[in-house]
């Protein structure tokens, strides 16, 4: 299984104190454990590191990184991307810019999404976006 993993629950499992109870940790560790395909996007990649203060841990966990795949999102992503934002909107659902670029390259690659954003609950239902 293709699995694009939120910027969510990397921060849930990589917390200080160790990874927190949560379901979609559990499933990313089963995910990584049996060798499932793992993928990020640039911003999701960037959002992770991002969250790194010191030179030697930021380093780390740029290597660490590494053999995860990014997908990469083009033009008509990004207008596919403003599509679903202003389908979602019309609805009344709430969608982020950078959400609805996450929703485009998990579909568009074939990748289901596990987040802990309920944000794309919502906005599954307005594209095919599928969650694990």
């Amino acid at each position: 299984m293709r699995v694009l993993v939120d910027t969510s629950v990397w921060s849930l499992a990589l917390r200080k104190q160790g990874p927190a109870d949560h379901p979609a940790v559990e499933k990313l560790a089963r995910l990584l454990r049996d060798g499932g395909d793992v993928f990020l996007t640039g911003t999701i990649l960037q959002e992770i590191l991002q969250a790194f203060r010191t030179e030697p841990t930021f380093r780390k966990m740029v290597r660490h990184f590494e053999p995860f795949p990014l997908l990469s999102v083009d033009r008509s992503d990004h207008i596919a991307a403003a599509r679903l934002h202003r389908a979602c909107a019309q609805k009344g659902v709430g969608a982020s810019t950078i959400d609805c670029q996450i929703a485009v390259a998990a579909i568009r690659h074939g990748c289901a999404l596990l987040s802990t954003d309920r944000d794309f609950e919502r906005m599954a239902s307005h594209c095919a976006l599928v969650l694990v």
